[in-house]
């Protein structure tokens, strides 16, 4: 495909947009600078634009630094069959956008589902992904319990999120008739500066008969969160509707089936964690950090922000910027 560029907003004038082609389709990706390539990946409900920030800041590192719309966001191709969206795909698509550019490896970084996107696809390809950076969602190998059974079990007289988004049609219903109010609830319930009190009305659980957003509080956006910002994040929402994120969610089985040969494996390549101390994901997943020395045992750099929330590198830019710049700089230089 060709590529062509435009104004995007808070980017750099020299980011480069593109389009790809993959075996799914197509995936649109921004990049900038020039070097080793770190592909950045993100997770729900964002877009390359999540990481506005971090892309001026690696290139100014000298590295290639590529913020992709993950399948069914923004330009990428929005496949219709939910099982379009399993793991394994965007796995391929990874290393269709590595090729893409010319490339034969890359450092990958991953936030929210893009962690464990990021993840699966060092695990998965390794000569590829020579290093693995993860944020907000730590990494957990695949295990014995099949997840949607799990997830039944959380929550008891409440539904655990993920449950709540597994039924097609039934998020969406709620969200599309004003997606910019429910983008704007979701991103402050979870950021530290907006999200409830400890205990008070969390977004991860919803009462039966009731809606996600019925706990948002709409009063007001979280700090590094801008009026355009939002107008940005609505506009592709909007355009594109949410199924091709929630999809993603209703993939969890068949992902467990997909990865039944990689149960419990480690990740060995050089890898990094950042999230907020206000994190709930640190909460529920407090074990996972704590086998770190057996499923990243290449673990070099782990960072609990204090007074972040979920949206790591949107909360704290500079601060994840420092980090992620230092740890690219120790990896090896064969790692890169």
């Amino acid at each position: 495909m060709s590529q062509h560029t435009r104004p995007s907003p808070a980017s750099a004038p020299d980011a480069r947009h593109r389009l790809v082609r993959t075996p799914g389709g197509r995936i649109h990706l921004v990049e900038q600078g020039n070097g080793p390539l770190v592909l950045l990946v993100h997770g729900f409900p964002e877009s390359w634009y999540s990481w506005r920030r971090q892309l001026p800041a690696i290139a100014a590192a000298g590295f290639r630094a590529v913020a992709i719309d993950v399948r069914g966001y923004g330009r990428s191709s929005k496949p219709v069959e939910v099982e379009a969206y399993r793991m394994l795909d965007h796995i391929e698509d990874n290393v269709a956008v590595v090729r893409a550019l010319g490339e034969e490896t890359a450092v990958i970084v991953g936030h929210d589902w893009g962690s464990a996107i990021a993840a699966n696809t060092a695990l998965l390809r390794p000569e590829i992904f020579t290093a693995v950076g993860l944020l907000s969602v730590p990494y957990a190998p695949r295990n014995g319990f099949r997840p949607t059974d799990a997830f039944s079990r959380i929550g008891g007289d409440e539904e655990f999120y993920v449950s709540y988004f597994q039924r097609p049609g039934r998020a969406e219903a709620e969200i599309e008739p004003d997606v910019r109010a429910w983008l704007a609830g979701f991103y402050a319930g979870l950021s530290a500066d907006t999200m409830p009190a400890s205990g008070e009305n969390s977004l991860f659980f919803v009462p039966r008969g009731a809606k996600l957003s019925d706990r948002f509080a709409r009063d007001t956006l979280p700090s590094w969160l801008s009026e355009g910002d939002l107008d940005f994040y609505a506009g592709e929402f909007e355009r594109t509707g949410l199924t091709g994120a929630l999809n993603r969610y209703r993939n969890a089985d068949r992902d467990w089936e997909d990865l039944a040969a990689w149960d419990g494996a480690p990740i060995g390549q050089p890898s990094l964690f950042l999230g907020g101390a206000f994190d709930a994901s640190l909460g529920w997943m407090a074990d996972a950090v704590d086998a770190y020395p057996t499923t990243l045992p290449g673990l070099i750099s782990s960072h609990v922000l204090e007074g972040c929330g979920h949206w790591v590198q949107q909360e704290r830019p500079d601060e994840t910027n420092r980090l992620l710049v230092e740890w690219l700089r120790a990896l090896p230089a064969r790692e890169r």
